[in-house]
C-alpha cells in the first residue's frame, strides 16, 4: 500500500473548486469551459483520454505529492526535504472531469473534484505557459531560414505577443525539432482564456454549415458559437409579398435552452466584474456596426416581415437609439450615499445586475424589439437569452453577429429559436432571473403567470387599442395627415397605432377627405421604392390587405373590443360602410383591399373621454384641437399611459420613460429610461463603520441626540 504524504499539508492551501457541470453545444466548448475555470482556480487541465465523437476525459496537469519511501527521521526540515526528494516520485493528481455526448449535446460531469497539491500562484510557472502556438512555430521556422538568431526571433515574436514567456532556450529547442522535421505544437488554450468572442478565425466562425443550406436554417447562438439546432423540425419563414421561403427556423430542444442558460450563467461572473466603461465601449462599437449594416438589416426585415424599406429603416433606427442610450448607462446606475447616519457610520446603496435575463420578442418590430431588450441588460452587467419571433428571426441573428463582432464575450448574449416549448423552458428555468416580453394578448397572460410563479421579475408589453379624439376646432389637414400616418403606417402592425377615431360633433366635414387621404396610399411590395404600404397586389402569390375604412361600428363589436393588428381604422357612427379599391393592373387584375379605421361620434369631450376610458385595451390616446382648455382637460381625465396632443401616439425616445397602462402592460417596471435600468438591476444597501481602536467594536444603537438607531435589527 502506498504511503502518501499527509493531506494535512494542503489543508491550509486555498481550495481549488471543480468546474460546475453543464451542457455544451460541442466538445471544444466543454474543454474551453473546464480549462478557463481551472485557470481561475490555479490549476491546468489536460486531455487524458478522448474518443472524439463520444467522450473526453480531462485531468489536472499540475504537480502531485511526493510519496516518501523512507521512514521519518529526526533532522532539519531542509535535510528532510532533500532526502525525501531523492527517494520519492510524483504521483498523479486525482482530479478528473468527464464529458459525454448525449442526444447531440455534450454533458460535463465531475468524477473527482479533489486535488492533492497547492494551486499555482502564477500560471507562468507552468511549463505549458512557455509553449509556442502553431503560428509562432512557423514564424520561428521562417526567421531561422532567414538567418536570425534566437534572441532576435524572440524579440520579433514579442512584438505581436507581449505576453510571451518563452526564453531563447525554448527557441533553441524548437529549432532542434524543426531540424528533425517535427513542427507539431502542444498548445494549452486554457492558459489564455478568451476574453471576447472575436477570434482570429472569426470569418470561419461566422460561415458555418447552416449558411450553406438552401434555404438557410437560422442558427442558435450558444456560448459565443453560432450552431445549428439538433432538432430536425423547422418552420418556414415566408416572404409575405411573394410566398417564397426566406429561411427556416428550428424548433430547438429544451436541452439547447439549458445549454444557453448555462453558457449565460458561467459568463455572468466575469462579465459583471468587467468595468462598466469597457461594457460601454462595446456598445459604442455595436452601434457603429449597426450603422454600417443598416441596408442589410432593413432588407432582411422587409423580406421577412413585408413592411416597406422606409418602415424597416425606421425600425432599425429606433433600435439604434436604444443602443446609443446604452452607451451612457453608467450615469443611470449611480447609487446613493449618506454619511454619518450615526457616529462614524455611513450607508450607501449600489445597483447590481440580476444575472441571467431573457427576452421574448414579437414579430412587429424585428430589430427594435430585440434592441429594446439586450443592449440595456448586458450593459448593466447581465447576461441574456433572446428568443426572437419565429416569423422574423433574421434581423435578430444579424444583430447578434454584430454584437459578437463588437466584442461581446462568449455567453453574454445567447439566442434560442422556437415556439411555446422554448418560452415555457425559459419561464421554468430557475437560473433565469428576469424576462422581458413583447407579444400578443393571447400569450401574455399564461407567460406572466408561469414566470411569476417561479419568482421571476417580468415585464409584459401587450397590443393595445389606441384612440384619437378629434375636436371640431382641429386643423383638418394636419389632423388627417396624422390619422392616416398613425393608422396605416407599418400596415397598422404596431402596438402604438391609432386604430379608433372619436369625433366630437359631426363627422361630415371629415369623411370625404379621410377617404381621399387613404386612397393616396401607394400599396406595393416593401422593396419597391414607391411603396407606402406592403405587401400589395401585383405579387400574385402574396398576402395582401390595403386601406379600408369601416363605419357604423359600435363598442359591442368584436372589431372594436379586440386587436385587428392591421391597416384598420374604425368609424363609430351610424353611417353606410365606406370601402374603396386600390387597383393593381399587373396581369390585368384588380384587388380590393380594405383598411379599417374605427370612427365614433360624440356630443362632447366628456363623452369622448368616457368612450376611451371604458375601453380596457387602451394604452394611449391623442387629442387634436386648437383649444388649450380642452387639451388640458383631456390630459388630466384620460386614463391611459401615453397621451398625445396634436400628435399621434408613438414610442418615446429611450432616455424618457415609456409607459403603458394595464392590461396593456403587466409588471412593475417599464423598459425605457430609468425604468429599464431599474428592471435589469437590483439595489444593495451597505452600512459600514470603521474604527482604529483596539478591542471589540460595539454596534451603534443611538445617534448623537440619543435617538434610537436600529441599523441591523430593524
Amino acid at each position: 500500500m502506498m504511503d502518501f504524504q499527509s493531506s494535512s499539508e494542503f489543508n491550509d492551501a486555498p481550495q481549488m473548486l471543480p468546474p460546475p457541470p453543464g451542457t455544451f453545444v460541442d466538445r471544444e466548448e466543454l474543454i474551453q469551459h473546464v480549462g478557463d475555470f481551472a485557470v481561475s482556480q490555479g490549476y491546468v487541465v489536460t486531455i487524458k483520454q478522448s474518443k472524439r465523437d463520444r467522450v473526453v476525459v480531462l485531468g489536472c496537469d499540475r504537480g502531485g505529492v511526493y510519496r516518501n519511501r523512507r521512514k521519518p527521521v529526526d533532522e532539519s526540515s531542509a535535510e528532510s526535504l532533500r532526502r525525501r526528494k531523492t527517494g520519492s516520485r510524483l504521483t498523479n493528481c486525482p482530479f478528473e472531469a468527464v464529458g459525454k455526448k448525449d442526444d447531440g449535446l455534450w454533458k460535463l460531469s465531475i468524477k473527482n473534484g479533489a486535488h492533492n497539491h497547492e494551486p499555482l500562484k502564477d500560471l507562468s510557472e507552468h511549463p505549458s505557459a512557455r509553449r509556442f502556438t502553431e503560428r509562432e512555430v512557423l514564424l520561428i521556422k521562417e526567421m531561422t531560414e532567414a538567418g536570425l538568431k534566437p534572441r532576435q526571433i524572440l524579440k520579433r515574436l514579442r512584438q505581436s505577443n507581449p505576453e510571451l514567456l518563452s526564453t531563447p532556450k525554448h527557441v533553441y529547442n524548437v529549432k532542434a525539432k524543426l531540424r528533425q522535421g517535427n513542427v507539431t505544437v502542444r498548445n494549452f488554450k486554457s492558459l489564455r482564456p478568451q476574453k471576447t468572442a472575436v477570434r482570429n478565425n472569426y470569418q470561419s466562425v461566422m460561415e458555418p454549415s447552416w449558411r450553406q443550406r438552401n434555404p438557410p436554417r437560422v442558427p442558435n447562438l450558444i456560448g459565443g458559437r453560432f450552431v445549428d439546432s439538433k432538432s430536425l423540425t423547422s418552420i418556414d419563414v415566408v416572404n409575405p409579398a411573394t410566398q417564397l421561403i426566406v429561411s427556416q427556423v428550428p424548433l430547438s430542444t429544451n436541452e439547447e435552452v439549458r445549454a444557453a442558460v448555462f453558457a449565460a450563467k458561467r459568463a455572468f461572473s466575469s462579465w459583471r466584474n468587467t468595468p462598466v466603461t469597457n461594457r460601454q465601449r462595446i456598445m459604442f462599437k455595436f452601434q457603429e456596426l449597426i450603422r454600417r449594416d443598416m441596408d442589410k438589416l432593413a432588407m432582411e426585415i422587409t423580406s421577412e416581415h413585408g413592411k416597406t424599406l422606409t418602415d424597416a429603416y425606421n425600425d432599425v433606427l429606433r433600435g439604434l437609439e436604444i443602443v446609443e442610450h446604452a452607451c451612457g448607462v453608467a450615469t443611470l446606475q449611480i447609487g446613493e450615499f449618506v454619511s454619518n447616519i450615526s457616529n462614524g457610520v455611513d450607508t450607501y446603496s449600489i445597483r447590481e445586475p440580476l444575472g441571467v435575463c431573457a427576452g421574448i420578442c414579437s414579430f412587429d418590430f424585428p430589430a427594435m424589439t430585440p434592441l429594446w431588450m439586450f443592449p440595456i441588460a448586458v450593459t448593466c452587467g447581465n447576461t441574456f437569452i433572446l428568443k426572437p419571433s419565429e416569423k422574423v428571426p433574421g434581423a435578430a441573428v444579424i444583430l447578434a453577429e454584430l454584437a459578437v463582432e463588437a466584442g461581446l464575450p462568449n455567453g453574454v448574449l445567447n439566442i434560442v429559436h422556437g415556439t411555446d416549448d422554448i418560452i415555457n423552458a425559459i419561464c421554468d428555468d430557475d437560473d433565469v432571473k428576469a424576462i422581458a416580453l413583447v407579444g400578443p394578448n393571447s400569450d401574455v397572460a399564461d407567460i406572466y403567470s408561469r414566470a411569476s410563479a417561479k419568482g421571476k421579475r417580468i415585464q409584459c408589453n401587450i397590443g393595445a387599442k389606441n384612440h384619437a379624439v378629434v375636436m371640431p376646432d382641429a386643423s383638418i389637414d394636419a389632423t388627417l395627415s396624422a390619422l392616416v400616418a398613425a393608422g396605416f403606417g407599418g400596415a397598422g402592425q404596431k402596438c402604438m397605432a391609432l386604430t379608433t377615431v372619436v369625433y366630437v360633433g359631426s363627422i361630415t366635414p371629415w369623411e370625404d377627405k379621410l377617404v381621399e387621404h387613404a386612397k393616396a396610399i401607394k400599396v406595393n411590395a416593401g422593396t419597391e421604392s414607391n411603396a407606402d404600404l406592403g405587401p400589395v397586389p401585383g405579387y400574385e402569390n402574396g398576402n395582401f390587405i390595403g386601406p379600408t375604412i369601416l363605419s357604423d361600428v359600435t363598442v359591442n363589436m368584436e372589431c372594436y373590443k379586440e386587436d385587428v393588428f392591421g391597416p384598420v381604422l374604425l368609424c363609430m357612427q351610424v353611417l353606410p360602410l365606406i370601402s374603396f379599391s386600390v387597383g393593381s393592373h399587373i396581369s390585368k387584375l384588380v384587388f380590393v383591399v380594405k383598411l379599417h379605421i374605427f370612427v365614433s361620434q360624440a356630443e362632447s369631450i366628456d363623452e369622448a373621454i368616457e368612450i376611451v376610458n371604458r375601453n380596457r385595451r387602451g394604452s394611449g390616446a391623442s387629442i387634436f384641437t386648437t383649444s388649450a382648455v380642452a387639451a388640458r382637460k383631456f390630459q388630466i381625465e384620460i386614463a391611459v399611459g401615453q397621451v398625445g396632443i396634436n400628435v399621434p401616439i408613438s414610442v418615446q425616445p429611450p432616455f424618457t420613460l415609456f409607459t403603458s397602462s394595464k392590461p396593456c402592460f403587466a409588471g412593475d417596471l417599464n423598459c425605457d429610461g430609468k425604468g429599464g435600468i431599474h428592471f435589469y438591476t437590483q439595489i444593495k444597501t451597505v452600512t459600514q463603520q470603521w474604527k482604529d481602536l483596539p478591542g471589540n467594536v460595539e454596534t451603534p444603537t443611538s445617534n448623537s441626540n440619543g435617538e434610537s438607531l436600529q441599523l441591523l435589527n430593524s
